[in-house]
C-alpha cells in the first residue's frame, strides 16, 4: 500500500494545478492583512485593491460553484474552502486539492492574487478549480497512476527485471499514464470554470486573459497542459452559448 501511494502521488504531482498535498494556507478572511503586509525586500506584496478583488470573488462565486457542484451530483462533498496558500516566495498558482476530511480545498498563491489584472481572472481562476474537483479529477488521476503503474510493473517483471527496475518502471507508468488525460481535464475544468464565473456575473473571457502572461505549452509531448490560444477559443466558445441562451 505505501508502494502504491508514491506512484500515485509521483503521478498527481505531474498534473499542474490538482494537487494532492496541503500547504501552510491562511484563511481568506486575512486577505487582506496578509496581501498588504511588507515583503522581505521592504515594499509591499499587493495593494488593498488586490485584496479588496479577491475577497469579493470569492463571495459571489463560491455559492455558484457550490451549487453547480450538487446540481452534477458528481461529488461526494460540495463546501468549498478557499484559502491563500502564504508560503514565501511561491509564484503565481493556484490548486484544488481535499483534506483529510474529503472537503475541497482551493488555495491561492499570494503571487497569482497580486498578478490579476482585473476580479475577473479570478473568478475564471476559482470557477476552474472548483471544476476540477466537481468532475472528480483527483481520484480519477489516483487511479490512472495505479493502473498505468500496475500494467508497467508487470511488463517489466515479465521481461525479467530486477526490483529496483520495476520501481522505475512503475513510477514512469504512472507519470505517462496520467499524462495521458492531464490536457483533457484542463480543457474540462477550463469550460466549467467559465460556466461558474459567467453565472456569478464575471466576463470568463476577460477572465481568460491570464493566458496570455503565461508561457504557452504549446503542443508538447507528454505536455500536462493545452495551448493558450485552444483554452481561450474554448472558454469564448463556452461564454457565446451561455450568451445566445
Amino acid at each position: 500500500m505505501q508502494r502504491q501511494a508514491g506512484w500515485v502521488l509521483a503521478a498527481a504531482l505531474l498534473a499542474g494545478c490538482v494537487q494532492p498535498g496541503m500547504p501552510t494556507i491562511s484563511q481568506t478572511d486575512s486577505a487582506a492583512q496578509v496581501l498588504t503586509q511588507p515583503s522581505q525586500t521592504g515594499g509591499v506584496l499587493a495593494s488593498r485593491a488586490a485584496a479588496v478583488n479577491f475577497l469579493t470573488v470569492v463571495q459571489r462565486v463560491e455559492p455558484v460553484a457550490e451549487a453547480y457542484c450538487r446540481a452534477e451530483h458528481m461529488a461526494h462533498r460540495c463546501d468549498f474552502q478557499i484559502v491563500i496558500d502564504d508560503r514565501p516566495g511561491q509564484p503565481a498558482n493556484a490548486f484544488q486539492t481535499v483534506d483529510k476530511a474529503g472537503r475541497p480545498i482551493i488555495a491561492f498563491s499570494l503571487a497569482l492574487i497580486a498578478d490579476a489584472r482585473n476580479a475577473d481572472e479570478i473568478a475564471f481562476v476559482l470557477g476552474h478549480e472548483a471544476g476540477h474537483h466537481i468532475l472528480g479529477h483527483i481520484p480519477k488521476q489516483e487511479q490512472t497512476a495505479l493502473s498505468g503503474a500496475m500494467m508497467a510493473g508487470i511488463v517489466a517483471a515479465a521481461s525479467g527485471a530486477g526490483q529496483d527496475e520495476v520501481q522505475q518502471a512503475q513510477t514512469l507508468g504512472a507519470g505517462l499514464a496520467t499524462r495521458q488525460f492531464s490536457k483533457e481535464y484542463e480543457l474540462q475544468a477550463d469550460a466549467i470554470g467559465a460556466e461558474i464565473a459567467f453565472h456569478a456575473g464575471y466576463d470568463p473571457v476577460k477572465g481568460a486573459g491570464f493566458f496570455d502572461r503565461l508561457p504557452d505549452p504549446g503542443d508538447q509531448f507528454l505536455g500536462t497542459h493545452p495551448g493558450n490560444r485552444q483554452r481561450k477559443a474554448l472558454v469564448a466558445a463556452v461564454v457565446a452559448k451561455l450568451r445566445g441562451a
